[in-house]
């Protein structure tokens, strides 16, 4: 059994949730995986980056962060290495219009011969031949399954499931934020108000506007077609509209029409290359997205073999943690 080292970049909801997963599935990881760890480094905006190779209790640090150390590591590489990590942890915030500083993160983590596991989406957009490249080259893994749809297998779905599949196209919902104000809008409160009931329920940010206004669907779309599709998308390439101009009035049609909004996501490949969109459509009740309220997720896939759908049920953050977790176990268990 081989203890693995492991460093955190990001220490929020997400963050304290894998540690939590992590020290109640100890067990089971040792007992059927031949899996241990010990928590070496963690890192914030708030605490900076804290390292101790001797490892940090996790009870006592998920019981309040520590204090931030003058004397301690002063930037990534020297984090990594005072932390000996073998695993590195991306958990920070999205900067949707670089990537960074994530991507230099992995990039560190990699080089460093870290396996790195994240849960951000912009580095799969912005970097993704560049990391996997130096992942091969440095016989390491680059997994993300958490960047979409949470902890559900997409990614892995793919590598390890659908051998030479040729994916044409997909649709689905990929954000919940924007699938709760749709749903409360229909029962007649107003936009702001919705958006408040997502607040409450902790689904949607302090600032939602990347998700009302389409931007974290896109990098999704984005993140899938580059490497579901194998067709490099940048995030300008999604055609996208938010929910903005779903009025009241709007929701009140499409209902006595038999119809309901949603923020649809699409892509599909063409003789000229592959196209994408995330906006508000009014489908009507037949289809099955129209029926999925509240934080519900899916995706369809049109397959040259078959088509296939991936249905996700609250979606959260123990469900993003869970698909760290997971590619964790994937990294060091089932080799490069």
């Amino acid at each position: 059994m081989r203890t693995w080292n492991l460093a955190l970049v990001g220490f929020g909801n997400v963050g304290q949730e894998l540690v939590r997963q992590l020290v109640a599935k100890r067990a089971e990881l040792r007992d059927r995986y031949g899996i241990d760890w010990r928590l070496t480094g963690i890192a914030s905006r708030r605490i900076g980056w804290l390292a101790d190779p001797a490892g940090f209790d996790p009870a006592r640090l998920l019981a309040g962060p520590p204090e931030p150390s003058p004397d301690g590591p002063q930037n990534v590489r020297e984090w990594l290495s005072a932390a000996r990590a073998d695993v590195l942890f991306e958990a920070s915030s999205l900067n949707r219009y670089s990537g960074e500083p994530a991507t230099d993160h992995l990039r560190a983590a990699l080089e460093s011969g870290a396996h790195a596991v994240s849960a951000n989406k912009g580095p799969v957009v912005y970097a993704y031949k560049e990391l996997s490249d130096l992942a091969e080259k440095c016989q390491r893994r680059f997994l993300f399954e958490s960047t979409v749809m949470d902890g559900t297998p997409v990614f892995s779905l793919f590598a390890y499931g659908l051998p030479a599949a040729d994916l044409r196209g997909f649709r689905g919902i990929l954000n919940s934020t924007t699938n709760v104000v749709l749903t409360e809008m229909e029962r007649g409160i107003s936009f702001d108000a919705a958006v408040k009931k997502a607040q409450e329920m902790g689904v949607a940010e302090t600032d939602p506007t990347d998700d009302l206004e389409g931007w974290d669907s896109a990098v999704k779309v984005a993140a899938m077609v580059t490497v579901l599709m194998r067709h490099p998308m940048a995030l300008s390439e999604v055609d996208r509209v938010g929910i903005g101009g779903i009025t009241p009035e709007k929701i009140r049609e499409a209902q006595a029409a038999g119809r309901r909004y949603r923020l649809v996501c699409r892509a599909e490949r063409t003789p000229e290359g592959v196209r994408a969109s995330v906006r508000p459509e009014s489908l009507p009740l037949s289809d099955p997205l129209a029926m999925l309220e509240g934080n519900t997720s899916a995706l369809y896939f049109d397959l040259d073999a078959y088509g296939l759908s991936v249905i996700e049920h609250k979606a959260g953050v123990v469900a993003t943690a869970y698909g760290m977790l997971a590619d964790f176990i994937r990294a060091v268990s089932l080799g490069c």
